[in-house]
């Protein structure tokens, strides 16, 4: 199995309300791909209890199947229509960390 964890920040020029508002998007749109996407496992937004020692406002835990399952999964035509549709509009810096478990 694969864990697939993502760490944005959204953009700065937005406002907390706005900030807010993209959060939520984009946590329903990414986890709305459950059951979607051949080998996800599990996938889950973490969008609230940061605490002010953070440098990253949004974080994407996922764990799928394999690593052929996580290609798979990156050029997904339902991946790619939330990470083109609501989080790269939305977001200036974003770290990944792939590992297998």
């Amino acid at each position: 199995m694969v864990k697939h964890i993502i760490l944005w920040r959204l953009r700065s020029d937005l406002s907390e309300t706005e900030k807010r508002e993209k959060a939520l998007a984009i946590k329903k749109g990414l986890e709305g791909l459950k059951g979607q996407i051949p080998g996800l496992i599990d996938i889950h937004v973490q969008i609230d209890g940061r605490l002010q020692t953070s440098n990253a406002d949004i974080m994407l835990d996922s764990t799928l199947d394999s690593f052929d399952s996580l290609k798979g999964y990156a050029v997904h035509p339902a991946h790619v229509a939330v990470a083109d549709g609501v989080v790269r509009p939305n977001t200036e810096l974003r770290t990944c960390l792939d590992y297998e478990i």
